[in-house]
């Protein structure tokens, strides 16, 4: 039994090929257009021409008022007066004039009026005649303290180490007000003598630093306990606690002779 081929749904067929209708219809429009132009163009030409203008000359004559009218608005547009400041034609109305000063006393002389007449004070002076209070002299030497606190050095070293200051060592500030205490980084060898001195914090007075520097220099430092002296250099803080043994300013000057 065989089953018949039936109609299919879709259209399986290859296209009709419309190349050569579409380049018939294009050569066609071609040579309408062509016909078209050919007719209103060149066997229907326009019948309306415009001419160009003719050339026209002007002159400006010095007689003519067109002329002068002219020139006188190229005179007051010109770009190069219009950004030129010019002066107007008195300039010296603006000017104030040179007056001379004539002093009122030149042609007027004042009158003096005569002094006024007091009759002469015939009262008996008083014994205390007014004038300016005389101050006590104060004494200006300088009070010496019953307690004298020597200048001290607080040293920060390792090993419990102590410091010896020199007995003998005088500072003389040249500030009158206190000073401050004093830093610095010292050096130490092996046999207790300070051999650098390098300033951390001042006193104030610049003097007084020089001065601590030096002393810090005769200072000796004790060796430690219980311990083998190092080859190298040991390094502290020491601070320098000013006591009341420095000599103000006014006591370094000497005093004036007298004639």
């Amino acid at each position: 039994m065989t089953a018949s081929a039936g109609p299919l749904i879709f259209n399986w067929a290859p296209p009709r090929r419309h190349a050569r209708a579409l380049i018939f219809f294009l050569m066609a429009s071609l040579l309408l257009h062509a016909a078209c132009f050919y007719i209103f163009q060149i066997v229907y030409p326009p019948t309306v021409a415009l001419l160009p203008a003719p050339a026209r000359l002007h002159l400006i004559a010095p007689e003519n008022p067109e002329s002068i009218a002219f020139l006188r608005w190229v005179e007051a547009e010109d770009p190069a007066l219009a950004t030129t400041t010019q002066r107007t034609a008195a300039p010296k109305a603006l000017e104030l004039p040179t007056l001379q000063h004539i002093p009122s006393y030149a042609t007027h002389e004042a009158k003096l009026k005569p002094l006024p007449v007091r009759p002469p004070d015939l009262s008996i002076p008083s014994s205390a005649p007014i004038g300016a209070v005389r101050m006590p002299a104060m004494n200006t030497a300088a009070v010496v303290p019953s307690i004298v606190r020597r200048t001290t050095v607080l040293a920060a070293l390792p090993q419990e180490r102590s410091v010896t200051a020199p007995p003998d060592f005088a500072f003389h500030a040249s500030r009158a007000d206190a000073p401050a205490n004093a830093r610095f980084r010292i050096a130490i060898d092996p046999a207790g003598a300070i051999r650098f001195c390098f300033m951390m914090e001042s006193s104030g007075d610049g003097v007084l630093d020089e001065q601590a520097r030096n002393f810090l220099q005769l200072c000796r430092v004790s060796a430690a306990q219980n311990q083998e002296p190092s080859s190298g250099l040991l390094w502290g803080v020491a601070t320098i606690l000013w006591g009341n043994d420095i000599t103000p300013p006014a006591a370094n000057n000497p005093p004036a002779a007298k004639p």
